[in-house]
């Protein structure tokens, strides 16, 4: 049985994956999310899958056995299908996942941002499931194994950051025949998502997410990694509204304290970088944050930075994430 991979790579596209790998693809484009469809052609009673995304298209003609994923996220997803993890880098694995680091079965592939080839080759794949921190590699990937790479846009999350992820599932769930547990996991994301808009529909509270790392804070918009916060979720912003990149707009304490947000979301990048545990009210004694609405009222939420800073665009994730941002409207 073989796989045929499809490659429709346009120039531009390959510039983004060459320069952006470790910062992911800025598609910003208001387009929907793109969907699987079934190929004409049916191997042992399974219909191959065509899947167009950013970097080509895929075609899967039979069920995947030996899957690699090479992002927490993409374990996630494989993790909430059922669906067994052949391989995946090992440096960041969040806790919701935790099972799988030491895994015998699993095979350590590395880093997110630099897996290491020789290894995927060796774990003996027949998908590759990518984002864009791996997007660089994309041709090597592929002529190993079919490689299908998730669409989700690290910088700027505002648009479709949720419908990215739903179509996602929906996708996977296709692939592996798993169509009705991937509809059950879309539905009870979309629970989540509607819970948390029915509480911040009406409230007035405008919120900051800031990124603390080593003693310096960035501030992230609506045009950021955590824009899909605003516009999926109903936050309403006490932030930046232009374009921050990746790692956020780096801001004073003093800019904090101007904007005055009623509440404050810190996702402690320093813990996830040091594995150590993240930072709390006492070790962000800072004077002018003490100033703040938040502060005052006791709504400066230290959130899961590992949901929200390794992960943030799988299920799992997503739900804890979720119940962060609540935290910031109870009492």
């Amino acid at each position: 049985m073989t796989f045929h991979h499809i490659y429709r790579l346009r120039p531009l596209v390959l510039l983004i994956a060459a320069t952006l790998a470790v910062q992911g693809c800025n598609d910003s484009s208001g387009e929907m999310p793109r969907q699987a469809t079934r190929a004409p052609a049916e191997q042992g009673g399974y219909a191959a899958v065509r899947v167009q995304h950013q970097l080509g298209t895929t075609l899967i003609e039979h069920v995947p056995q030996r899957v690699v994923a090479l992002d927490m996220n993409e374990v996630d997803f494989l993790d909430q299908l059922g669906v067994p993890v052949a391989g995946m880098p090992k440096d960041f694995v969040p806790h919701f996942l935790a099972r799988y680091k030491d895994a015998p079965g699993v095979e350590d592939l590395g880093a997110i941002v630099q897996p290491n080839l020789e290894r995927v080759h060796g774990a003996r794949p027949d998908l590759i499931l990518i984002t864009s921190l791996q997007a660089s590699h994309y041709g090597e990937l592929s002529d190993m194994a079919p490689t299908l790479h998730f669409d989700v846009d690290y910088r700027d999350s505002e648009a479709r950051h949720i419908g990215v992820i739903r179509a996602h599932l929906l996708t996977l769930g296709q692939i592996f025949g798993k169509q009705s547990l991937a509809q059950q996991k879309v539905a009870e994301l979309d629970a989540k998502v509607e819970q948390a808009r029915a509480i911040t529909r009406e409230r007035p509270e405008k919120a900051l997410v800031v990124l603390h790392n080593n003693g310096a804070y960035s501030a992230f918009g609506v045009h950021s990694r955590y824009g899909f916060v605003f516009n999926d979720l109903g936050v309403k912003p006490a932030g930046p509204t232009t374009a921050t990149g990746l790692h956020g707009q780096p801001v004073s304490s003093e800019f904090i304290q101007q904007a005055n947000p009623d509440i404050i979301y810190v996702v402690d990048r320093t813990a996830v970088m040091e594995g150590r545990p993240v930072m709390d009210a006492r070790s962000m004694g800072n004077p002018l944050l003490r100033q703040t609405n938040a502060w005052k009222n006791g709504r400066v939420i230290f959130v899961d930075a590992q949901a929200w800073y390794v992960t943030g665009a799988s299920p799992t994730s997503l739900k804890l994430l979720i119940d962060d941002v609540l935290k910031g409207y109870q009492g």
